[in-house]
C-alpha cells in the first residue's frame, strides 16, 4: 500500500507541474496577443526626401549615457562630452529625443519595433512572419551580429536584405568588445571599395531606396561584462562616436551628394547592474538623433502652439548640454514611418508606430521640401496603415467570434467616413486641420486595434454587458480566460486537497451514489463538450482546450472522490477539524491568506523577508510551552541567531560588485561548515574511510576557490579567461553535483549525507557567486538544519539528528547508536511520543492524518522557498540576474547557456531546503511529501494575486513587473514540487534509518 500511495503522491505532482507550467502561458494569451495579420494593402506618402538611409543601432544605449554629462561622474579622467560627434549633430544640424521602448527590453523585440514598426507579443519575440523596413526598401546592406541581422533576412523578399555579420565566436564577454563595432565599420568601408570593381555592386548601392543598417553589439557586450557606468562602457561610445563620425565621412566620400539621410538610436537601455528585459526606465529610454537629408535642424525649446507643454524637458534632461533645444521623444514603433517616410517607400503593413510629424503641436523631426502639404500626405498615410490593420482584424473577428461586439466608437462613426474626410481636408489644403484629425483618428484606431487584440470570444457576454457599464469597454471580454485560469487553479487546490483527507484507515468513507457519480461525468463532459465546441466555432487557440480541460478534471476529480471523502471525515471528527472547531479553523485559514498575501507583499517590498524571519527567531518561540522551551534552550540558542543572520541578506542592497574577497570568504566558511556537519555524527560509528569522500569534496572546495579568485583576477585585469580555468571549472562544476549520488553508499547516515549535498552544491555556488552569496548559502543551510530540529522538539522528539540517524539503526545493524540513544533520553528526560497500533498501520500504509498545526508548517516551507530566492540578492524581476559569474565559465555569448547557469544559480539552496523538507517529513513519523502536499494546496494564493495583478497598461515598469512577478512566483512553486520530491530520492537512504518509536512494541502485541 505504500508503494502504491508513493505512486500517488508523484501521479499529484506530475499532473501538478504540467499544469503549472501550461497555465504560465495564460497570462500572454489573456493579456497579449500577437499583432501579426496579413492581408493588408501597403501605402505610400508618395514623396521622398532622400535617396538612402542610415540606420545605426549602438545595442544596449542608454540616453542618459550618451547625452547626460554626470553618467561617468565617477570616473576621474571623463571627458566633458562623451560623445562629441553626435553631440555637436544634436545641437547644430539635426532632431534628437529619447525613444521609448517597451517590454521586454531585448535586442530581438526592439529591433522588431525600430524595423517594423510593430510590438511583438511578450511570448513570441522570435517570429519573423512580419513586414519591416527592409522588406520595403530596394535593397538593404546590414552589418552586425548574427543574433540580429538573418532575422530580418529571413523575413524579407529573397535577395532583398545581404548580411554580413562576425562569427559568433567573437562575442567574447572578456575580450574588448569595441572590436565587434570597429569590424562593422571595417565591412562597410570594404563594400563601398569593392564596388569600384564591380558594377553590379555599384549599380545596386547606388539605386534609390536603399537603407544600409549597421549593428554595433560592443556597447551591449560591454555593459554586461562593466556595467553602464563603467570606464569600460564610457570608452565604448566614444568608439561608437567615432564609428558615426567615420560612417558620415565614407557616405560623403562615395556618393558626393547630401542625400543620405541618418538615424542613430539604440533597441534598449540597461540597468545600472548591467542588465536588461524588464521595464525599468534605465531599459526603456533609449536616443533618438537624425539629420541629413529631409530632417529639420535643431528648434529652440520654446512652445510651439498654445496646446504645447512649456518645455520638452523633464528632470531626466534638465542637466543635459542640449536642454536648450526641443526634445522630441517618440515611442520606438514610430521610428519605422521616419524611416519610410524619408526614403519614400511603402509603409510596413504591420506597422503601429505614429509619424512625430503628424500632430502640429509637436515639433516632429521632419523637414519636408512639399512642406505642410506633405506633412497632411503623410499624416494620411499614417491613418491608412493603421486603418488597413483594424479593418483586417474587424473582419477577421467578426467572422470567426459568436456573439462579436465591434469597437463600438470606430464603427458608430465609419471608419471609412473618416479617413475620406481626412482625405477631403488634404485636397482642399487644409493641411493643419488635416494633421490634427488624423493624430486623433489615430489615437481612436490603436485603441480599436488593441481592443481587437485583447478581444476574447466570450459566450454570455450579452448577459454580463449590462452588469459591467462601468468596465473598460476594452477589459471585460478577458473575464472568460481569467474565470477559466482562476477556476483551474482553485480546482488544483481542491484535488491536491484530496491527498490531504485520503480514505481513512479506521472508518472508510461512504461510497458516492450512483446517481451523485453520473451526474458529476455528465455536468463535466457537458461543459468540456460546450466549451471546445465554441472554441472550435472560433477557431481559438489550441491553449483553450487545454485550459478549460484542467478546471474540469480536477472539480470532477474533487466532487466524485472528494464529497464522500470530506463527509466521512466531518462525521468521524464530529463536527471538528483535526481537534479544531469551525470557528477557529476559519481564524486560521484568514491568517493563511494574510501570511500569503504579505509574502506577494514581499516581491516588491524586501524587509518583508527579513521581518519574516524576525518572527520566526523571536516570535515563535515565545509561543512554545515553558517546559519545552527550557528543555530546549540550547537548540533555541543557536535557532534565534540563525534565523536573524539569514533575515540580513533579503535587507542587502541589491546592487553588488564583483568581489574576490567575500568569493573566497564564502568558500571558506562552506569548507569549515562542511566539517563541522560531518562531525556532528559520533566518530566511533564512522570508519575513516567513510570520512574520506567528504573530504575529497573538501578539496574540491578549496579547488573551486583557488580557481574562481585566478578567474576573477584575470578576467578584472582585462587578460581574458585562461584556458585552464575554463576547463577546471567545468569540470569541477559538473562533478561536484554529482559527488553525493556516487558516494550515495558510503554516506548511509543523515548528517553526512546533508554534509555530502551541502558540499557538493557549495562548489557550484562559489563558482557563479559574485559577492555574499557564499555567505548566505552557509546561513541559509545552517538554518534549515536547524529548523528540522525545533520541528522535531516542537512535536515531542528532542532526539538529536544525529543520534537518530546513527548507522546501525535499521534492521539491527548495530545496536550501539541505540543505546547512545537510550541513554540520552535518560538524561534528558525525553519521552517519546505514544505510537499505537493504529498509528503505526497508517505510517506503514502511507495514509498521513491532517493536523491544524501543519499548515503553519506547510506556510514556513513556503517561506522558505521564497527566502532561498530572494536571499541571494535576486528581485523579482527579469533582468534581476548578474553575468560577471557567468563568464568564469562561458566567455562566449551563448544566451541559453548562459541562462541555464544563472538558473543552477538559483538551485543550491533549494538542494539544501529539499533535503531538509524531507528530513523533517520523516522526522516527523509521517509518509513521504505528506507536508509538502498541504503546501501545494496553498502555493496558488500567491499565484491568483499575481495572475490578477498582470497588466498591459500603464508605465511599462510596471508591466514588465507584473509579468515578472507571476512568471517568478509560478516557477518558484512548479520548481519546489520537483525539489521535495529530489529531496525525497537524495535523502531516501538515510531516512530509511531513522528509528519509529512505538514500531518494535506494536510488533511484540
Amino acid at each position: 500500500m505504500k508503494q502504491t500511495s508513493n505512486r500517488n503522491v508523484l501521479r499529484l505532482l506530475a499532473i501538478g507541474l504540467v499544469f503549472h507550467v501550461v497555465y504560465i502561458a495564460s497570462v500572454f494569451d489573456c493579456y497579449f496577443v500577437s499583432p501579426v495579420v496579413h492581408g493588408m494593402q501597403p501605402f505610400n506618402a508618395g514623396f521622398s526626401e532622400a535617396k538612402r538611409l542610415v540606420l545605426i543601432v549602438g545595442d544596449g544605449l542608454r540616453a542618459d549615457s550618451l547625452f547626460s554629462p554626470d553618467a561617468f561622474a565617477s570616473i576621474p579622467s571623463r571627458p566633458d562630452v562623451v560623445a562629441p560627434y553626435l553631440m555637436d549633430i544634436a545641437q547644430n544640424r539635426g532632431a534628437f529625443g529619447v525613444s521609448h521602448t517597451r517590454v521586454p527590453t531585448e535586442s530581438r523585440p526592439g529591433h522588431v519595433a525600430i524595423i517594423g514598426g510593430m510590438y511583438e507579443d511578450v511570448s513570441a519575440v522570435t517570429k519573423v512572419d512580419f513586414d519591416s523596413v527592409f522588406n520595403r526598401s530596394s535593397h538593404t546592406f546590414s552589418f552586425g551580429s548574427p543574433d540580429i541581422l538573418p532575422m530580418f533576412a529571413r523575413g524579407a523578399t529573397q535577395g532583398r536584405v545581404d548580411e554580413w555579420s562576425y562569427d559568433e565566436e567573437a562575442e567574447d564577454f572578456t575580450k574588448d568588445a569595441t572590436a565587434l563595432d570597429v569590424w562593422v565599420l571595417d565591412e562597410l568601408r570594404t563594400l563601398f571599395h569593392n564596388a569600384s570593381s564591380d558594377a553590379h555592386l555599384d549599380k545596386t548601392l547606388r539605386n534609390d531606396k536603399t537603407v544600409f543598417f549597421l549593428h554595433l553589439l560592443g556597447l551591449d557586450t560591454t555593459g554586461h561584462a562593466y556595467r553602464p557606468h563603467s570606464k569600460e562602457y564610457m570608452d565604448n561610445i566614444q568608439v561608437v562616436d567615432q564609428i558615426v563620425k567615420d560612417t558620415e565621412q565614407l557616405f560623403r566620400e562615395f556618393y558626393g551628394d547630401e542625400e543620405t539621410s541618418f538615424v542613430f538610436t539604440a533597441d534598449h537601455g540597461m540597468s545600472k547592474i548591467g542588465n536588461h528585459g524588464d521595464g525599468d526606465p534605465d531599459n526603456t529610454r533609449t536616443p533618438l538623433i537624425a539629420w541629413g537629408a529631409g530632417i529639420r535642424g535643431p528648434l529652440p525649446d520654446v512652445p510651439l502652439s498654445s496646446s504645447s507643454s512649456p518645455s520638452s524637458h523633464d528632470a531626466y534632461s534638465l542637466s543635459w548640454p542640449v536642454s536648450h533645444l526641443r526634445r522630441q521623444d517618440v515611442d520606438q514603433a514610430d521610428i519605422a514611418p521616419l524611416m519610410a517616410s524619408l526614403i519614400g517607400i511603402d509603409w510596413p503593413v504591420n506597422s503601429v508606430g505614429v509619424l512625430p510629424d503628424i500632430d502640429p503641436a509637436h515639433a516632429g523631426y521632419l523637414a519636408p521640401k512639399g512642406g505642410e502639404k506633405d506633412l497632411a500626405r503623410a499624416a494620411l498615410t499614417n491613418v491608412r496603415v493603421i486603418g488597413e490593420q483594424y479593418r483586417v482584424k474587424h473582419e477577421m473577428k467578426a467572422e470567426h467570434t459568436l456573439f462579436y461586439r465591434p469597437f463600438a466608437e470606430i464603427e458608430d462613426r465609419g471608419m471609412f467616413s473618416n479617413v475620406a474626410r481626412i482625405e477631403r481636408l488634404v485636397s482642399a489644403g487644409e493641411y493643419t486641420t488635416a494633421r490634427e484629425e488624423s493624430a486623433k483618428f489615430i489615437k481612436l484606431l490603436l485603441k480599436g486595434v488593441r481592443y481587437l487584440e485583447t478581444y476574447v470570444p466570450f459566450l454570455i457576454s450579452p448577459v454580463i454587458k449590462p452588469l459591467t457599464k462601468d468596465v473598460r469597454n476594452d477589459r471585460y471580454d478577458r473575464l472568460l480566460i481569467q474565470a477559466i485560469v482562476i477556476a483551474g487553479y482553485f480546482g488544483w487546490a481542491a484535488y491536491a486537497s484530496l491527498s490531504i483527507f485520503p480514505i481513512s484507515a479506521s472508518s472508510p468513507p461512504r461510497r458516492a451514489s450512483r446517481g451523485h457519480h453520473d451526474a458529476v461525468d455528465l455536468l463535466a463532459s457537458l461543459t468540456i463538450g460546450l466549451f471546445w465546441g465554441l472554441f472550435a466555432l472560433q477557431k481559438a487557440p489550441w491553449t483553450f482546450y487545454v485550459y478549460v480541460a484542467f478546471p474540469c478534471f480536477f472539480w470532477r476529480e474533487f466532487l466524485v472522490k472528494g464529497y464522500p471523502r470530506f463527509s466521512s471525515y466531518l462525521s468521524e471528527k464530529k463536527a471538528k477539524i483535526g481537534g479544531v472547531r469551525y470557528a477557529k479553523a476559519i481564524g486560521v485559514g484568514i491568517v493563511v491568506v494574510g501570511v500569503l498575501q504579505s509574502m506577494v507583499a514581499g516581491y516588491t517590498v524586501r524587509e518583508v523577508w527579513s521581518i519574516g524571519y524576525g518572527f520566526l527567531g523571536l516570535v515563535w518561540p515565545l509561543s512554545w510551552a515553558p517546559e519545552k522551551a527550557q528543555k530546549h534552550w540550547k537548540l533555541l540558542c543557536f535557532w534565534v541567531p540563525s534565523c536573524l543572520v539569514v533575515g540580513v541578506f533579503p535587507y542587502l542592497p541589491v546592487d553588488k560588485t564583483e568581489s574576490a574577497a567575500l568569493v573566497s570568504l564564502g568558500a571558506d566558511l562552506i569548507m569549515v561548515t562542511g566539517v563541522a556537519q560531518f562531525a556532528v555524527t559520533s566518530i566511533d560509528d564512522i570508519p575513516l574511510s567513510k570520512g574520506i569522500p567528504v573530504g575529497i569534496q573538501i578539496v574540491l572546495v578549496a579547488l573551486a576557490k583557488g580557481v574562481t579568485s585566478d578567474s576573477i583576477a584575470n578576467l578584472q585585469a582585462k587578460k581574458g579567461l585562461p584556458f585552464v580555468n575554463q576547463v577546471s571549472g567545468w569540470v569541477l562544476f559538473v562533478l561536484a553535483p554529482l559527488l553525493p549520488i556516487l558516494f550515495s553508499r558510503t554516506h548511509r547516515d543523515t548528517p553526512t549525507r546533508l554534509a555530502s549535498i551541502f558540499l557538493g552544491f557549495g562548489v557550484c555556488f562559489i563558482i557563479l557567486s559574485i559577492s555574499v552569496e557564499g555567505l548566505f548559502y552557509v546561513a541559509y543551510s545552517w538554518n534549515m538544519y536547524l529548523w528540522v530540529e525545533m520541528e522535531a522538539a516542537y512535536r515531542g522528539d528532542g532526539t538529536s539528528l544525529a543520534v537518530a540517524s546513527a548507522p546501525g539503526t535499521q534492521a539491527g545493524k548495530g545496536k550501539k547508536a541505540l543505546k547512545e540513544k537510550a541513554k540520552t533520553n535518560e538524561k534528558t528526560e525525553i519521552k517519546e511520543p505514544e505510537k499505537t497500533k493504529e498509528d503505526a498501520v497508517k505510517l506503514g500504509a502511507g495514509i498521513y492524518e491532517f493536523k491544524i498545526d501543519d499548515l503553519r508548517i506547510a506556510m514556513f516551507f513556503l517561506f522558505f522557498v521564497q527566502v532561498a530566492f530572494f536571499g541571494t540578492g535576486n528581485v523579482a524581476s527579469i533582468s534581476s540576474f548578474y553575468l560577471e559569474p557567468v563568464y568564469r565559465l562561458v566567455p562566449i555569448f551563448n544566451p541559453f547557456l548562459m541562462a541555464t547557469l544563472l538558473v543552477f544559480k538559483i538551485v543550491a539552496p533549494y538542494v539544501i531546503l529539499s533535503a531538509a523538507f524531507a528530513t523533517l517529513n520523516a522526522r516527523l513519523r509521517l509518509p513521504p511529501y505528506s507536508l509538502f502536499l498541504i503546501a501545494l494546496t496553498l502555493t496558488d494564493g500567491m499565484t491568483i494575486t499575481f495572475f490578477l495583478s498582470v497588466t498591459d497598461t500603464g508605465s511599462w515598469l510596471e508591466i514588465g513587473q507584473s509579468i515578472s512577478f507571476f512568471c517568478i512566483t509560478s516557477l518558484l512553486l512548479v520548481w519546489s514540487a520537483g525539489i521535495c520530491a529530489a529531496g525525497e530520492y537524495v535523502m531516501s537512504g538515510p531516512l530509511q534509518a531513522l528509528p519509529t518509536p512505538g514500531e518494535e512494541k506494536v510488533k511484540t502485541e
